[in-house]
């Protein structure tokens, strides 16, 4: 029988350190053409297993570790029945949108809709939206 998988501590990742440049050119220009048409789908699949890793038990374990990973911040702005509306925002967020290449947030999208249906124990999909103008990514997490 195989062994459940020992889950990552989020304090662990204060042990990081990077400038996130080489980091944005594997994500943004690497990844994409390695994953082909299905990049997209596989991102979102990435950040969702990424968060089965990772020992999150609170929506501010979620906040502390995109902060820790370099995402920005990101802040519940609005509660519905079935439906929790988060906005992600700072400078890494503002960098990225102008980017000379196109910039995603797929990893971060699966990432929240897998944290959140293991804090919620419900099931949870997640939408992203970049607003460019005002440089902030809308995540849209709906129970299903």
């Amino acid at each position: 029988m195989a062994k459940e998988p020992k889950l990552l501590s989020i304090s662990k990742l204060d042990e990081l350190k990077s400038t996130g440049a080489g980091y944005d050119v594997l994500r943004y220009i690497s990844l994409p053409e390695l994953l082909g048409t299905e990049a997209d789908t596989l991102l979102y699949f990435i950040g969702r297993n990424l968060a089965r890793k990772l020992d999150i038990a609170s929506l501010d374990d979620v906040y502390h570790t995109f902060e820790k990973l370099g995402w920005g911040r990101l802040e519940l702005v609005k509660e519905k029945r079935k439906e929790l509306i988060f906005h992600l925002m700072a400078d890494p967020v503002a960098n990225r949108i102008n980017a000379p290449f196109p910039a995603e947030f797929r990893i971060e999208a699966g990432f929240l809709a897998e944290s959140l249906q293991l804090v919620k124990g419900v099931s949870c999909e997640c939408l992203e939206e970049i607003h460019k103008k005002i440089f902030q990514v809308e995540f849209s997490v709906i129970y299903t």
